[in-house]
């Protein structure tokens, strides 16, 4: 009775935290689920690699694009119909791209897709920053970040299964199933947290919501996080996921099953250190633990670019997601931290914009470095990229929160 008596005042003070991360692991379940089959269900349209990379890249772009006027459908409609509208523009994407007559269609059905994750993770953020208090943003940014990371690591297992008995379609359509269910989860169990606004907040409101937008993006401390995240996420999907997986396979001569091991091996340790990562951004701030993770994310990247065996291609992945895992979700409770009052959804709506344009520019423009410089020096200048993000934001961003201090507010 204890044990369930704890677990019932848990969810009581957590209910809209634990709905939120139900809600984003059904659909990022649904996400990592059509991980592996989105390249092979291209190449079945008998195209070239190039266009198989766009299949991708065009997903980045959609949640690059539609970031921003999230936040606005969150500010107008409200969070949960702004998160469920997402959902259900996932399942019409994600139809599309099983019901695909070629690839033209496939295509569209990807940037309609890409649309809709953008109305699903931009508003979850949103109502994250709207229930949580500066001294436990750290944690509870965390749980969701696990929950995410573990949806998404986990997805590619029971994709591959559904590949193989029903076709390469079959993932879409059960994508377009769990973008629905997360839909109406959002409508039945989510309560509209849009009016949770401190007093003094509608001065602020009636600057319109592309004056609000205007306002943040003059704030120093919000572009600063915003560099850091767009750099995490240039290098994540350019090198990472791109440049390293080929270096491994050419230089080091490593097989798929050696290189998908060291990535899944990224997700499981990141996974591990999203708590404590969520700890340390509450206890020590947001600053201190963003530093430090970006260096050794930069360190970790720069060591792909060397040669050497299986080993050194697993400790290479270790100290990439040990940056990557220490980080967690301390930059978006930075960016939540210096959103000004009751402009939440302008402001993460922008972070997750100014984030997402690295994952559209990562590959594209990586790839093209290393077909001109090599894919070692390509690795090596991300990797210095990275550090530089991470030495300006050492230089010149505040604080926000440190110790049981707004900083901000005690200045």
């Amino acid at each position: 009775m204890g044990i369930r008596n704890g677990i019932g005042d848990w969810y009581q003070r957590n209910r809209m935290l634990t709905w939120i991360c139900a809600i984003i692991a059904v659909n990022q379940l649904g996400f990592g689920s059509i991980i592996p089959v989105v390249p092979l269900y291209a190449q079945s349209f008998g195209v070239s690699q190039s266009l198989i990379g766009l299949t991708i890249a065009v997903y980045g772009l959609a949640r690059f694009a539609a970031s921003v006027p999230t936040g606005w459908l969150a500010d107008k409609l409200g969070r949960k119909w702004s998160l469920a509208i997402g959902g259900f523009i996932t399942v019409l994407g994600n139809l599309i791209c099983a019901l695909s007559p070629s690839y033209e269609v496939f295509l569209v059905g990807r940037f309609i897709a890409g649309c809709g994750a953008a109305g699903v993770l931009v508003s979850g953020q949103i109502i994250l920053a709207d229930i949580t208090k500066p001294e436990s943003r750290g944690r509870t940014m965390a749980i969701y970040q696990g929950v995410f990371l573990f949806a998404v690591g986990f997805g590619p297992l029971p994709g591959g299964i559904l590949a193989e008995i029903g076709g390469l379609a079959f993932p879409f359509f059960v994508y377009s199933v769990l973008g629905g269910v997360a839909a109406l989860i959002a409508l039945a169990r989510l309560e509209e947290t849009r009016e949770i606004r401190q007093v003094g907040d509608e001065e602020q409101v009636e600057l319109g919501f592309w004056g609000q937008i205007k306002l943040i993006t003059a704030d120093r401390a919000f572009l600063l996080v915003c560099l850091v995240s767009f750099a995490q996420f240039f290098a994540r999907t350019g090198a990472i996921f791109n440049l390293g997986p080929v270096r491994a396979e050419q230089v080091m001569n490593l097989s798929p099953t050696q290189i998908g091991f060291g990535l899944a091996f990224v997700s499981i340790v990141s996974l591990v250190l999203a708590y404590p990562s969520g700890y340390l951004v509450d206890r020590f701030g947001r600053k201190t633990v963003i530093v430090p993770s970006t260096l050794i994310s930069a360190g970790g990247l720069a060591m792909f670019a060397f040669t050497g065996g299986f080993g050194w291609f697993l400790f290479s992945c270790f100290v990439w997601a040990v940056g990557g895992g220490l980080a967690g979700a301390a930059p978006a409770a930075y960016a939540a931290d210096v959103a000004p009052r009751g402009m939440q959804g302008a402001a993460m709506g922008t972070y997750r914009m100014m984030a997402d344009s690295g994952y559209v520019f990562g590959p594209a423009l990586l790839g093209f470095a290393a077909d001109g410089f090599g894919a070692g020096a390509s690795l090596i200048a991300t990797a210095t990229m990275v550090a530089m993000c991470g030495l300006a934001f050492a230089a010149f961003a505040p604080e926000t929160y440190k110790g049981g201090v707004n900083q901000r507010e005690a200045r």
